[in-house]
């Protein structure tokens, strides 16, 4: 009997996705954790049914996430990571020698020691000396920081459950007030396409917009995203995206990536029309 894992991606979509083994099932305090083997896409995190990573396509997620924001600033010593548990986005971080400090903050311990064991490539730099992890409520955590960070990255579930507190206007104003003058803030925003995730998007970058002098929104294409379309947040308090954009400047540090280019990152912050007008309505 073959097995097979599926996620509805809208009421009436569903992505289904054939399992070789099912490694790890856990309820822990906050939600449900699985980790599938699968063959077309590797191992596959899963939080309350919903598709995380899979080893196949997470870098995409991973790189457009960190290294975007990572390009346009110019001189990150210390990032707060918010979620991510899975170790995807410091694994990109720790590869800039110039970042000092990393702190990640995620709710839920289990997630990162399932991932540990059963997604190593993923967790290999949580051990990184200027890596410092605290398990505690995100809210809860920044609230106590003024001024204090370049750059946070928010790696949260979509706007429903536990991660709904990190898509509301407090939640923006708080990070505002964590950054450094110069801070960038960064955030998945999810899949544009349906209409209810479009409508969470709106709502997500009118708070944004109210929040930081400059607010742009890019996209990146993720197989195992619903639609297959994933968007990310980009907030500053004084960098455009592309006006300040250093191209060469990213060159120069030699990293080599799958997904990233800089010529895709000025691509990525040019949306389709249906997307514009989408966004334009409440800005």
């Amino acid at each position: 009997m073959e097995l097979w894992f599926s996620e509805f991606h809208a009421p009436d979509v569903k992505h289904s996705i054939r399992v070789d083994r099912h490694l790890y099932s856990h309820k822990s305090d906050y939600q449900q954790i699985d980790i599938f083997d699968t063959p077309e896409f590797g191992r596959m995190l899963t939080l309350d049914g919903n598709v995380m990573l899979t080893e196949r396509d997470e870098f995409i997620y991973d790189e457009m996430i960190t290294h975007v924001p990572m390009a346009v600033h110019p001189n990150v010593r210390d990032v707060l990571v918010i979620g991510a548990g899975d170790g995807g986005v410091v694994k990109e971080l720790t590869r800039y020698s110039s970042i000092q400090k990393i702190d990640l903050v995620e709710m839920d311990e289990q997630v990162i020691e399932a991932c540990r064991t059963y997604l190593p490539e993923n967790a290999c730099r949580l051990d990184d000396p200027r890596v410092h992890i605290y398990f505690d409520n995100a809210l809860r955590f920044i609230r106590r920081c003024k001024e204090e960070y370049d750059l946070i990255i928010v790696d949260s579930t979509d706007p429903f459950g536990p991660s709904e507190g990190f898509f509301t206007r407090e939640f923006y104003g708080i990070c505002y007030n964590a950054l450094r003058e110069d801070g960038i803030m960064v955030n998945q925003q999810g899949s544009p396409f349906y209409k209810h995730d479009a409508e969470e998007i709106k709502r997500c970058h009118k708070r944004i917009v109210t929040t930081f002098p400059v607010s742009r929104v890019y996209q990146a294409h993720i197989p195992t995203y619903a639609a297959g379309y994933w968007l990310f947040g980009f907030a500053s308090k004084k960098y455009h995206p592309i006006d300040d954009f250093d191209a060469d400047r990213w060159k120069q540090l030699d990293l080599e990536t799958q997904y990233y280019t800089t010529r895709l990152h000025i691509g990525a912050f040019y949306l389709p029309a249906f997307l514009e007008k989408m966004l334009e309505e409440v800005e």
